[in-house]
């Protein structure tokens, strides 16, 4: 009893402060990126990150425990919390595992993966622990272990193994695609002559091949001259 009135009282001053760090034109910008997900009050995303430092210094799991998924920024902060709070995967498989199935938007997905780095300290253990994701069934499941491949793992150990991934993905849905082509845009634009391969024989659908072609020939950082040939293997 004491703990769960500890974490209503966390949770009230929480909605509290987001409450006060609302803008209804950032609401309104933020709802129109975002279609069918709501509530969202309109709190920009270096605001919930401050407030999630905060949290992560205190006494996360309390918080984790009791955390209300009222609004956007309410989940988001969940898992920006638990990306600043100190701890390895073990101690944060658990949180982790029930904050995951509640994303259902790129948004929460992206900003949490940039946040989420035990992928930089414990790369084998965490690559295990995303790869149970990469079969799921759910769009943004599947969208955050893409998400976190494509942030911590496009180097010369992980390369063939996230190009991989991207491949035994069989989800159709547009969020996990995007992701798909995502990740092979970078890892063509960090490791061109390894990834070229795969840009010529891979079993991705035509949407997804596509959209990574499109991704590479947007990269400032890929030659002109390798655009040129880049482009020749769009299919269609």
């Amino acid at each position: 009893m004491e703990h769960r009135e500890r974490s209503t009282g966390i949770n009230g001053e929480i909605r509290e402060q987001l409450e006060q760090l609302r803008e209804p034109e950032f609401q309104a910008f933020t709802a129109k990126l975002l279609p069918g997900v709501e509530p969202i009050l309109g709190v920009r995303i270096p605001a919930l990150r401050k407030l999630a430092k905060e949290l992560a210094k205190g006494d996360w799991r309390t918080y984790l425990d009791g955390a209300l998924d009222g609004s956007y920024e309410e989940i988001i902060l969940q898992g920006m919390t638990l990306g600043y709070a100190k701890g390895n995967l073990q101690e944060k498989k658990e949180y982790l595992e029930k904050f995951i199935p509640k994303i259902d938007n790129w948004s929460v997905c992206d900003s949490v993966c940039s946040t989420i780095k035990l992928a930089k300290t414990q790369p084998e253990e965490m690559w295990e622990f995303l790869k149970t994701y990469q079969n799921s069934s759910r769009e943004f499941e599947i969208r955050f272990a893409l998400v976190q491949f494509l942030n911590y793992y496009i180097n010369e150990r992980y390369l063939m193994q996230v190009l991989e991934a991207v491949q035994q993905v069989r989800q159709e849905d547009y969020y996990v695609n995007m992701a798909q082509a995502w990740a092979v845009s970078i890892c063509y634009r960090e490791f061109p002559k390894e990834t070229l391969p795969f840009l010529k024989e891979n079993t991705l659908n035509d949407f997804t091949h596509n959209k990574a072609i499109q991704k590479i020939t947007e990269s400032l950082k890929v030659s002109a001259e390798e655009k040129e040939y880049v482009r020749t293997l769009k299919r269609g």
